[in-house]
């Protein structure tokens, strides 16, 4: 059987409009969650956002203020991020069901991030390649623009459900998955020696790293997985000094 999920840390990207980030502290409160980054948001804080937040001010006042998106999500095992557009990028796509479920089966006991973007452009290509997964709400094709905090409710209501289908289940060992900011500081050196090493196609790297990055993924590194890899990159960045 499965435990029941750890708490996510939901994380809004540049919100432009402080009564969203209220609204989005009301619907994690709703759900029993109380993490909540914010990456450079235009207006905060703001009387506009503790108003809106109708009773869940405690989770404005502890929220996290970040510079950007690896700080956000630096202590995540595992980061998710939510948009409504059709991008046909690499990261395997996932409704909020299917996203619970593989949690639940395979991700239980570590920390999750559910990033949602701007308000009016969501998320930039860059910081999906950031995400191990993205989710997307299922919506009117004529019309999938939901508002902010209304995707926040849903991804934190799904997460809820997922509470009481898996509550009093007997538990799981959890992989030990190393967090995102060990995870990205690997990739950041592996570029640079592929650089070095006239690997990367100077004029247009970001394709094949972004490949690159989705194999790695899929492994699930540990630590100390990324402390081996990290030594055999310094390594070769000797031999060729």
């Amino acid at each position: 059987m499965i435990k029941p999920l750890m708490q996510p840390k939901i994380v809004l990207v540049e919100t432009s409009h402080p009564g969203n980030i209220g609204a989005s502290a009301r619907a994690l409160k709703t759900m029993g969650l109380s993490s909540l980054a914010l990456v450079r948001p235009q207006s905060f804080p703001d009387p506009v956002a503790f108003a809106r937040a109708s009773g869940a001010a405690e989770v404005l006042e502890n929220a996290q203020r970040c510079d950007d998106l690896a700080q956000a999500v630096a202590d995540c095992q595992r980061v998710v991020g939510v948009t409504a557009r059709d991008r046909r990028l690499s990261a395997p796509v996932l409704s909020p069901k299917q996203l619970m479920q593989e949690l639940n089966a395979h991700y239980a006991g570590v920390q999750t991030a559910f990033v949602f973007g701007r308000e009016r452009n969501g998320l930039t290509n860059e910081e999906i390649d950031k995400c191990h997964s993205v989710c997307t709400i299922p919506a009117n094709p004529d019309y999938a623009s939901l508002n902010l905090a209304a995707a926040v409710q849903i991804i934190c209501y799904e997460w809820y459900l997922a509470q009481l289908q898996f509550a009093g289940a007997s538990e799981q060992k959890s992989p030990a998955i190393a967090p995102a900011g060990e995870i990205e500081g690997f990739y950041q050196q592996l570029w640079q020696v592929l650089e070095a090493i006239d690997f990367l196609d100077s004029a247009n790297p970001i394709p094949l790293m972004r490949k690159v990055r989705r194999l790695y993924d899929r492994t699930e590194l540990t630590s100390a997985e990324i402390n081996i890899l990290r030594g055999i990159l310094t390594s070769i960045t000797k031999s060729i000094d």
